[in-house]
């Protein structure tokens, strides 16, 4: 993971993140691969939830007690994913956005020096005292929910490429609880570093 150099090694992770912003086929193949298949990921959620809502039709049940049948997290996709969607827009708005502005629009000497992504992180998060507190509350925050949206989605992923009843199963469960743990805690770990360390 690039950004666990940024607490290891700050010098590696200025030359990968220099790296992949000049790496055509990263800018120009794998990026905007990976922003259609975000879109089309939220998309696709809310079109399913659009269609669930109105699959159950306008009568509400008498009594509906869903934690006995699913957890909350599987009851509650769209709202965990409304959470990263937002939390991604602001993602984007404080790194991507700045990056191509100052790398391609109005160039940044700091690019050439070799300085500017460790230089931009660290400036994220000690950006205007309170104002980068809620920052960090709301990354946090955001990986929380990533979490929560992980454990339900990484399993169900598999189930509906049919593997619901294989005998993998177990370990995909489980590699899938522990995947959706450790990636949002590293990156919590990440942010909270760079908001009391630097």
């Amino acid at each position: 993971m690039i950004n666990t150099l940024s607490v290891v090694n700050p010098n590696g992770f200025n030359e990968v993140s220099a790296f992949m912003s000049d790496n055509p086929f990263i800018q120009y193949l794998m990026q905007p691969i990976l922003l259609i298949g975000v879109i089309y990921h939220f998309v696709m959620g809310f079109i399913l939830e659009a269609q669930n809502k109105k699959a159950r039709g306008p009568v509400a049940y008498q009594k509906y007690n869903g934690a006995a049948n699913a957890s909350w997290t599987s009851r509650n996709m769209i709202i965990s994913g409304s959470v990263i969607l937002i939390f991604l827009l602001l993602h984007l708005y404080d790194f991507w956005v700045p990056t191509i502005m100052e790398h391609y629009i109005t160039p940044n000497p700091e690019f050439a020096q070799g300085n500017y992504f460790m230089n931009h992180l660290d400036h994220v998060f000690t950006l205007e005292g309170a104002l980068s507190f809620v920052r960090l509350v709301i990354y946090i925050v955001a990986f929380v929910f990533l979490s929560l949206h992980l454990q339900h989605g990484f399993s169900s992923a598999f189930q509906s490429m049919g593997a619901k009843h294989s005998k993998y199963t177990p370990a995909i469960v489980a590699f899938g609880k522990w995947y959706s743990i450790l990636i949002p805690a590293g990156f919590i770990i990440i942010a909270v570093y760079h908001f009391f360390v630097k």
